[in-house]
């Protein structure tokens, strides 16, 4: 008798972004408006607000307002960071841990000064 296994998907959380963030160069975690912050040679690139269930990220603009009307259940603008570079996403909406890993290498590189992305050239950028 064969038994088939189903593939259960799992959702990234906010420790899978904390042991990522914290897996890139010069990364460290500090607490600001009660909530995580990570930063790159101090200079904040993600934060852990809503409760933890969300993400907020460095995003261009852009990128920004593309990502929001092409995926609204998955990423929005919180109204007071509208003015600003920078986008939120939802955890539970993410596809899985390489989705996370890349927005938030994407974000970090946005954020490094130039002698860590040149010490980690490789470092978000999308593969060929």
């Amino acid at each position: 008798m064969s038994v088939a296994l189903a593939t259960v998907r799992s959702m990234p959380d906010a420790e899978d972004v904390r042991r990522i963030a914290l897996s890139l160069p010069d990364t460290t975690e500090k607490t600001a408006w009660s909530m995580p912050t990570f930063r790159v040679a101090g200079k904040m690139f993600a934060t852990l607000p809503e409760d933890e269930t969300s993400l907020a990220v460095r995003c261009p603009r852009e990128e920004r307002d593309e990502l929001v009307l092409a995926e609204p259940e998955k990423f929005w603008i919180a109204g007071h960071e509208a003015q600003f570079a920078w986008v939120r996403a939802r955890l539970a909406a993410l596809e899985d841990e390489e989705e996370l890993r890349d927005i938030l290498a994407d974000s970090w590189r946005q954020a490094a000064p130039s002698r860590l992305q040149e010490a980690h050239p490789a470092l978000g950028r999308p593969a060929d």
